[in-house]
């Protein structure tokens, strides 16, 4: 009984000892950063870092076997724990992003100081993220997971619907500040390209998940996006514009069969076009370009849609064949007989495009060609009001084009090529590509902005003012 005694003191001892020593043991500083910042990061963190992803596999990424993707996508942390942070036990415990992998929501509250311990390795020296993200883009994501994690079932059903309750009209109010980029229905900027077109809608629609945590935090690598968070949101607010965007269209196939038209494989994501000559090339000597060249619609039917009987009649384009203006008043089945070859099968194009591209050339065809003369004169000048030109372009594409339209050079810099450029040598094309954007690319498409051919004109009237080189 006396050494029972003697060993309960020892304990109890010891324990006032650990006691004494953990409130005298210094504390860690508070953590100071960005929680917004960290759910970004937590999306894609080497597009907010403006740096390339690791190569290979995550090494933790080895473990599991039900996922097949690899590469950069196993670097996302929303791709081992969801866009809901619910990991194996939410909307990615089935399916092709099953991983096994457990969610993060037990983070939430955690010491923030703990979690980036977490994130440089302490708990899995494979979970080591600190030869890849600075500091401060750890502790950013440290403070996300502790202070920004919300249960996504709140704003979303499990059927991928919004929560009832939502207010499709309050959430058309929100989706104003959001339909600046994206057009008022969301389809002015397609993210993924024409082979799987997706809009605001078809997010909504397919993964609402990830739509509600890029509405609360913004999109990695696009600083113009703003983060709901950063303007204290409320839920309701996320469940009113969940509802409005999961109402508006997943396609816009007029645009996409225009982006085609320009450059059908860069449109559908491919690397490379057809190699050698498109078959029908071989049937007109005046035009030598070779190669992807030979495969582009607008190469044998022009800009303006004319063939031979319009700009590309005479010059270095002239091929001699016949424009599409008059293809317009086809049928559907007689325009897909001529791209799927039943008309020539040297004029096929089935082998490089599903019926679902084909029928979105269709429709640009039938609904997108209209006749530019009057609004491009002999001389290259166009009919357009400079004046709003410029209050559209200040309204959508300075952000990427800068005020001179020089942030991006199109061509290289021996022979640079800018807006302004484009606009002066060939304004068919610039009307072209400001009505539908540029293929595989995410510039939006002017009439998915609800401008009209006329608003595009006095765009690129406005372009035409600009810095050639």
């Amino acid at each position: 009984m006396h050494n029972k005694k003697v060993f309960s003191l020892v304990l109890f001892t010891l324990g006032v000892f650990a006691l004494i020593l953990a409130a005298c043991a210094p504390k860690q500083p508070a953590l100071t950063g960005n929680s917004a910042r960290g759910g970004q990061l937590y999306d894609q963190w080497w597009a907010v870092l403006g740096t390339d992803a690791p190569a290979g596999d995550q090494p933790l990424w080895a473990t599991q076997t039900t996922n097949t993707r690899s590469g950069s996508d196993t670097w996302r942390c929303k791709e081992c724990h969801g866009w809901d942070y619910k990991g194996a036990d939410g909307a990615y415990g089935s399916g092709s992003h099953l991983t096994g992998f457990v969610g993060v929501m037990k983070m939430v509250g955690k010491d923030p100081n703990e979690i980036l311990g977490i994130l440089k390795g302490s708990s899995n020296p494979d979970h080591d993220f600190s030869a890849v993200m600075d500091e401060q883009a750890l502790t950013d994501l440290a403070l996300f997971l502790n202070q920004g994690l919300i249960d996504v079932a709140t704003i979303v059903n499990d059927d991928k619907s919004a929560l009832a309750g939502g207010d499709v009209e309050a959430g058309k109010t929100i989706f104003a500040l959001c339909s600046t980029c994206h057009g008022p229905n969301g389809t002015a900027i397609n993210f993924d390209n024409d082979s799987e077109p997706e809009y605001q809608g078809t997010i909504a629609v397919d993964n609402p998940w990830e739509f509600v945590h890029k509405a609360r935090f913004g999109q990695p690598g696009i600083g113009i996006m703003p983060a709901g968070v950063s303007m204290n949101r409320q839920t309701q607010e996320y469940i009113d514009l969940l509802a409005f965007v999961q109402t508006l269209p997943t396609e816009s196939p007029l645009t996409e069969g225009g982006r085609l038209y320009d450059k059908w494989w860069a449109a559908m994501g491919m690397e490379e076009p057809p190699a050698g000559d498109h078959p029908l090339w071989a049937t007109q000597t005046t035009n030598t370009r070779t190669g992807g060249d030979t495969w582009r619609c607008k190469e044998c039917h022009g800009w303006d849609y004319k063939g031979k009987d319009g700009v590309y009649g005479s010059g270095s384009h002239l091929t001699g064949f016949p424009g599409v203006m008059d293809a317009a008043s086809m049928s559907a089945a007689e325009l897909t007989a001529w791209l799927n070859g039943g008309k020539n099968p040297d004029h096929d194009f089935s082998a490089f495009m599903e019926e679902a591209q084909i029928n979105m050339l269709v429709t640009f065809i039938q609904k997108g060609l209209v006749d530019r003369s009057p609004y491009v004169n002999e001389d290259k000048s166009v009919n357009g009001d400079a004046e709003h030109g410029e209050t559209l372009y200040i309204t959508v594409c300075i952000r990427c084009h800068g005020t001179e339209g020089k942030d991006i050079n199109f061509g290289d810099e021996a022979a640079p090529e800018f807006l302004g450029t484009v606009a002066n040598d060939n304004p068919w094309e610039a009307l072209h590509k400001g009505s539908v954007g540029q293929p595989g690319q995410t510039m939006p498409a002017g009439l998915n902005f609800g401008w009209s051919l006329q608003d595009i004109a006095d765009v690129v009237a406005y372009l035409q003012t600009f810095p050639v080189k």
